[in-house]
């Protein structure tokens, strides 16, 4: 699946970063990634970590599929608000999930330090903001609800919004927990960390069959190659749902553009992410190099080439959108790109084992939280795989 178009800004920014050879021999593991995107790298890294012997491939080059175009933007609000959460699957799980997506940015923080990463991992707050009036009462209901719950939130007033950073908006929960990165380069720096304590990875290496057997899975590659391996972790996104016998993900299209360098953003731009309560949402950052970059105009996706078609159509209403809310900003548009992402009924992962894979995992964290659900899952199939507990697999299992 072409699962992105035209070349992201992150892409470009960064340029072949490390190199891989793709796999030519047979090779034994204790555990096999598919997938080497933002994911996957966080996977081997929990792999490593633990001290299993691992192997990652991609049929791609890595980084090359949703991880360039993702705007990581790090939040713990899932799609869906707090308060709606709970009515769907209880306070018990709907929290949990929040607060370790929370948890999850300050890991990813550690993790960047730890491997030394040029990510450039920003701290930031986050402004979730009522685009029109009728929104205002069920925000200020999320407001509550968090608040509730121990989110550090403080409630801002229309005034409150355009004093502080020129945004037109009816109110808004501003969180103190959140934050940026550049994907591409993250996963970058976490393989390369790794193999140098033992990872091996191989990219332009596609799996083609796969043998589940009662106590290991045998992999060949269109290489010809076979890897052995004790278990098998699928971090494919949105791919996987081709190998998966029923649908549990909604395809949509997302668009985004990135501004030229902006000379005067003001410390309270730049140090912010902004959403907005519009279905399909708006939102808004700054990039580590002094950009804007503005997302959203999401429709269902149909197939890579209508989505392609409409990029200049969905950049013009972008561009009036962001204009309707930030005026006082010129934003003049230097990159432009779209890409696939997937929605779930109730905006969580699907995380852990499946009954129809014998010794396989998966880590699909769909929704606007891919990489702070990418987080989360390395903690728990790494757990899973050493036969412990963890409360939120009950939550991100398969046929919930």
């Amino acid at each position: 699946m072409n699962i992105r178009s035209n070349e992201p800004y992150f892409l470009i920014k960064n340029g072949i970063k490390h190199s891989y050879p793709s796999l030519r021999e047979d090779v034994n593991c204790d555990v096999l990634i598919v997938g080497g995107g933002i994911t996957g790298a966080l996977m081997a890294h929990a792999c490593i970590q633990k001290g299993f012997n691992t192997v990652l491939i991609d049929k791609r080059e890595i980084a090359n599929g949703s991880t360039s175009a993702t705007t990581a933007m790090l939040q713990y609000e899932i799609d869906i608000p707090l308060y709606q959460l709970i009515k769907k699957i209880g306070a018990q799980g709907a929290v949990a999930s929040y607060q370790a997506c929370r948890d999850s940015i300050y890991q990813l923080k550690k993790i960047t330090e730890d491997i030394n990463s040029n990510c450039g991992f920003k701290s930031k707050e986050s402004l979730y903001f009522a685009s029109n009036p009728k929104d205002l009462k069920w925000l200020k209901t999320e407001f509550e609800t968090r608040k509730q719950n121990g989110f550090k939130v403080e409630w801002l007033n229309a005034v409150d919004i355009k004093n502080a950073y020129g945004l037109l908006a009816e109110g808004g929960i501003l969180s103190e927990d959140g934050g940026s990165i550049d994907a591409f380069c993250l996963t970058h720096d976490l393989l390369s960390y790794n193999v140098k304590k033992g990872l091996q990875v191989f990219d332009k290496t596609e799996l083609k069959t796969v043998k589940y057997k009662d106590d290991s899975i045998t992999v060949t590659t269109q290489t010809k190659a076979e890897i052995k391996a004790k278990k098998i972790i699928y971090c494919t996104g949105y791919e996987s749902q081709q190998m998966l016998p029923k649908k549990i993900v909604k395809l949509k299209s997302t668009y985004a553009m990135v501004s030229e360098y902006m000379e005067n953003l003001s410390d309270n731009i730049s140090k912010t992410l902004f959403w907005n309560t519009d279905a399909p949402y708006l939102y808004l950052r700054s990039t580590e190099d002094g950009r804007m970059l503005v997302g959203g105009e999401d429709e269902d996706f149909k197939n890579a080439i209508k989505r392609d078609l409409l990029l200049d159509n969905k950049q013009a209403k972008l561009l009036k959108t962001f204009q309707k809310f930030l005026p006082d900003i010129n934003f003049i548009e230097d990159f432009r790109w779209s890409g696939t992402f997937g929605e779930t009924k109730d905006g969580l992962p699907y995380i852990g084992a499946h009954p129809k894979f014998p010794n396989s995992y998966f880590c699909l964290g769909f929704g606007g939280n891919g990489i702070t659900f990418s987080v989360i899952g390395a903690d728990i199939v790494t757990d899973l795989i050493n036969g412990k507990s963890n409360l939120l697999a009950h939550f991100f299992r398969f046929d919930r």
